[in-house]
């Protein structure tokens, strides 16, 4: 018997972050910005450029994203898969919401079949808690990589 499989979305709750909405598109749009946060005890093989990463993680085996979509100071969307069988999306969406802060959103989207999507919700979840609980402590904004041709 073959599952077919559906799209599942997963949704953040709403965060507020400590830079403008500007910051932020350029920190997402330059995936080398992401390695500070990659905790090196559970990825291995990891290969970064500015526009993609791919790293081996524990039980999942290679995980492939690169950046997709962008609207500028709005929105950032990452595409990838992993189980070199399943396809996903992170997106970011994201606004100024004062002076120096910004609200972000974070979504997956993910081709998983029933089965799959059992186990996967709550660790995807956790995953995407941890992420937005990350992204709000996170004081470094104005310290990322930027190449000078960056628009």
């Amino acid at each position: 018997m073959i599952f077919m499989s559906d799209i599942s979305t997963y949704e953040s709750r709403t965060g507020k972050v400590n830079c403008t909405s500007e910051e932020l598109y350029y920190f997402l749009t330059d995936i080398r910005n992401f390695e500070r946060f990659i905790p090196k005890d559970k990825f291995s093989d990891i290969k970064m450029d500015k526009d993609s990463c791919s790293f081996n993680v524990s039980m999942m085996g290679k995980v492939n994203i690169r950046i997709g979509d962008r609207k500028e100071y709005n929105e950032v969307v990452f595409s990838g898969n992993a189980m070199q069988v399943n396809d996903f999306s992170l997106t970011v969406k994201f606004s100024d919401a004062e002076p120096s802060h910004s609200e972000v959103k974070l979504s997956v989207l993910a081709q998983l079949n029933p089965f799959l999507n059992m186990l996967a919700a709550e660790p995807i979840n956790k995953f995407l808690e941890t992420l937005i609980t990350e992204m709000e402590k996170f004081d470094g904004w104005k310290e990322i990589r930027r190449d000078s041709g960056t628009p």
